[in-house]
């Protein structure tokens, strides 16, 4: 597995992409509308920033996560070759999954969650290419 992206939570997406544009000399690589979700990746060379922006009357984690907590990092992505492999070795090895299966997520891709409970606190993705 290889870092894919890290997901970040927030409610104006446009700024951080003109500051993290600025900063971290980033270029927007894919942007999208995804559910009740304003997507955009920004291209770090070696992985993404995922700006995650619920649209106004927007229901689901991404809005539960600005309420609980405001904005700011809502779980890292691991790419993987083979997501279905990747969920039988984190369920073997005793981790809670959220997602039994892979889903459709942004940019086309298959995506699968794991439990925070069960990973130290963090909410990992696994992301198949």
């Amino acid at each position: 597995m290889e870092f894919d992206h890290a997901g970040i939570a927030t409610d104006d997406r446009d700024a951080l992409l003109d500051l993290y544009g600025t900063v971290l000399d980033a270029s927007v690589a894919h942007e999208e509308a995804f559910g009740d979700l304003r997507v955009a990746f920004l291209d770090l060379g070696n992985g993404f920033l995922e700006l995650l922006e619920p649209t106004a009357d927007a229901q689901g984690p991404i809005p539960n996560y600005l309420d609980r907590r405001g904005a700011g990092i809502h779980h890292l992505a691991l790419r993987t070759d083979d997501i279905g492999d990747a969920l039988d070795a984190a369920r073997a090895a005793g981790v809670e999954l959220i997602d039994e299966e892979p889903r459709p997520g942004a940019w086309g891709h298959e995506v699968a969650f794991l439990h925070p409970e069960s990973t130290g606190g963090i909410l990992i993705e696994f992301v198949e290419h």
